[in-house]
Order: structure tokens, then C-alpha cells, then sequence
């Protein structure tokens, strides 16, 4: 049963993803649920990562902390971008300090057989989960998640975490059928995983390419664009899609080719930069995150310069560039939304 959904005029968030004029600008953080919250540490504990995320109880404590602490106009379903491949049998853990470790990476068509469609009861904790939030975020909308293809068949194939993602482009340009076979069943996977949450009740989604950035944009167009726009397609004309890329300044207009209603922009393209890329457009972002570690009168300097900036789109989410940084001072972070809360309020 989906949750019934906030109306825009409750909504600042809601309303700035439609382009409507929000009562204020909303504020939100990329993983503003866990890592720098004392709170999220005591309750996960010696709790695995991939486990926590199949906790509904403990998933639905984690969101709603940074809620709780500190106002933030929505909540993102605390979860991680390999959930569904762990769901469906890959052999992948998340190795504390390293991320998403694969068993047995993958390089030929027959890894790709490997994978099968993600159904619904493969993650029923998601669905649990997003129905227990339904009864404790009241007017707040929740964000749920997924992780890109291209972001996702780079762990794959790297089997981990990669700085140059050697493996990924030789299998790109080598083979680029097993690359098409392995990214479009990984969008069928991301897709259908967005289709969970947003089924679950779920108000928006977003979709994350952690190495996007590392692509140049004639091999974006060709290997991860259709890709990444499959997967947005599976909750289109249903809730708002942000999609958002790391270091991809330099993709920004290939990305909102994918039909995601908004973009994210990472902190190394001013706002009113990407507005002129992108008319019309939706905006979210992009204070830098290590800002959050700089002393309260250049913090709110540079949140009233990002604030400035995003007036040039057509709407604006407040956001940080990138996501919160395990070591921030949560104090720091409610100064934020605080500040831009009390700047915009209309």
C-alpha cells in the first residue's frame, strides 16, 4: 500500500522538485542517515552493513535520525547501492574502510548470466521497512535510492572499489556486448529496486553514479546513458527522480538526458553555472562537504553563497556537493539547514 504522499504546499521539498515556489528552500544530505551521528553508532553497534539495511526496525531508526536531529526537509531510506546484488546471490560484502568487496568478479557472458531479475520478495525488509517510516515521518517525504549501472558493474567488475576503473573501460571497448548485457540487466535490477521503494511508499527517488565522473561524455552517451535512463524509466510519471554523479561537471547535460526531473550537481560546478547548462532545470546540491569542518562564519558564508547560486535554477534542493563526511560535527550540519531555513523562508 503506497504511503499517501505529502501535497507540495506541505512539502518544501516535494514542491521544489515539481518547480513549484516552496515555502522555503528545502534542505536534505546525502548520507545524512549514519556515519557522523553519534546516535547511528549506537544503534547499529557490531551490526554488518548488509544487515543493517535488512533490519526494517533498524532501518527505520537510522533514517529517521537526522530527521529527528536535525530538520532536514526529507528523509533517505537508509540503504546501500549493492543491497539488490546481494539480494539476488552475488557474493558481495561491504568491507569496513574498503566498500563493496566481490567474491567472484565478473568478465565474461557467462558472469553476466549470473545475475537474475530482482523481485519483490527477494527485499522484503525494504517494503517493512518504508512501513514503519510511513508512521513516523508524517508530512516528511522520504527519498529512496539505488545505485546507477555503471556505478554498479564497476564494482562488479573491479570486483571493489577502483581509481582508474582499468577493467571497466578495457570490457567497455574490448567487449562492449558482455559490458551492454551486464549493464542492462543491472538496470532492470535498479529499476525494479525503485519500483520496491516507491511501491513501499517511497515520495522520491534518487539515482547515484559514484564513478560516472571517471567517464568521458562520448563514453557516457554510449555506455551508461541508456542504461541509467532504463532504470529511471521504471518509476517514471510516478515520484520526482534526482539523478546525481560524482566529479561529472562535465556530463551534467548528458545526465539530464536520463529524464530525471532533477539534477544533482557535486561541489565542483557552481550552481548558477549548472543553471545556465541546464534551463528549466531543477537543481540540487552542492555545498562542499569538507566545508562542514571549517568554523561557523566561513560555513555560513559558503552555505549563503550556494543558497545565492541555486536562485539562478528553476528550483533548488539544498544539498552538500557529495556526502556527509564520516568525521562532521552534526552540530555543524544543523547550523546548515538552520541557516538556510531562517535565509529563504517565504
Amino acid at each position: 500500500m503506497v504511503n499517501a504522499v505529502p501535497s507540495s504546499h506541505e512539502s518544501p521539498f516535494l514542491a521544489a522538485c515539481r518547480g513549484e515556489e516552496p515555502s522555503r528552500t528545502p534542505v536534505w544530505f546525502m548520507r545524512q542517515a549514519g556515519r557522523s551521528l553519534p546516535e547511528y553508532k549506537a544503534a547499529r553497534g557490531d551490526t554488518s552493513m548488509l544487515e543493517a539495511c535488512r533490519t526494517p526496525e533498524l532501518v527505520c531508526e537510522i533514517t529517521m535520525q537526522p530527521v529527528r536531529r536535525y530538520g532536514v526537509d526529507a528523509a533517505v531510506f537508509f540503504s546501500d547501492i549493492v543491497v539488490p546484488l546481494a539480494a539476488i546471490g552475488v557474493g558481495i560484502e561491504i568491507v569496513p574502510g574498503v566498500g563493496p568487496v566481490v567474491a567472484e568478479p565478473f568478465a565474461t557472458e557467462a558472469d553476466v548470466k549470473r545475475l537474475r531479475n530482482l523481485d519483490p520478495c527477494d527485499v522484503p525488509y525494504i517494503t517493512e521497512a518504508i512501513g514503519l517510516l510511513g508512521k513516523e515521518l508524517g508530512a516528511t517525504p522520504l527519498i529512496g535510492f539505488a545505485g546507477a549501472p555503471f556505478t554498479l558493474a564497476s564494482y562488479l567488475v573491479e570486483g571493489g572499489p577502483s581509481r582508474d576503473h582499468a577493467k571497466t573501460k578495457a570490457l567497455m571497448k574490448s567487449r562492449p556486448d558482455v559490458w551492454h548485457a551486464l549493464a542492462s540487466r543491472l538496470a532492470a535490477i535498479c529499476g525494479e529496486f525503485l519500483r520496491v521503494q516507491v511501491d513501499a511508499g517511497a515520495n522520491a527517488v534518487q539515482l547515484f553514479d559514484s564513478w560516472a565522473g571517471a567517464l568521458s561524455e562520448a563514453d557516457y552517451r554510449e555506455f551508461a546513458l541508456p542504461h541509467s535512463t532504463a532504470a529511471l524509466a521504471g518509476v517514471a510519471e510516478s515520484v520526482p527522480r534526482v539523478h546525481f554523479g560524482v566529479g561529472t561537471g562535465h556530463l551534467l547535460e548528458a545526465m539530464a538526458e536520463t529524464g530525471a526531473e532533477i539534477s544533482g550537481v557535486d561541489f565542483r560546478t557552481p550552481l548558477d553555472e549548472a543553471a545556465k547548462r541546464l534551463p528549466g532545470k531543477v537543481l540540487q546540491g552542492n555545498l562542499d562537504p569538507a566545508l562542514i569542518l571549517a568554523d561557523d562564519e566561513a560555513l555560513i558564508a559558503e552555505t549563503d553563497k550556494a543558497v545565492a547560486a541555486g536562485r539562478a535554477a528553476k528550483g533548488h534542493i539544498f544539498n552538500l556537493g557529495h556526502g556527509v563526511l564520516p568525521y562532521s560535527d552534526p552540530a555543524k550540519l544543523k547550523l546548515v539547514v538552520d541557516r538556510v531555513h531562517e535565509t529563504t523562508t517565504r
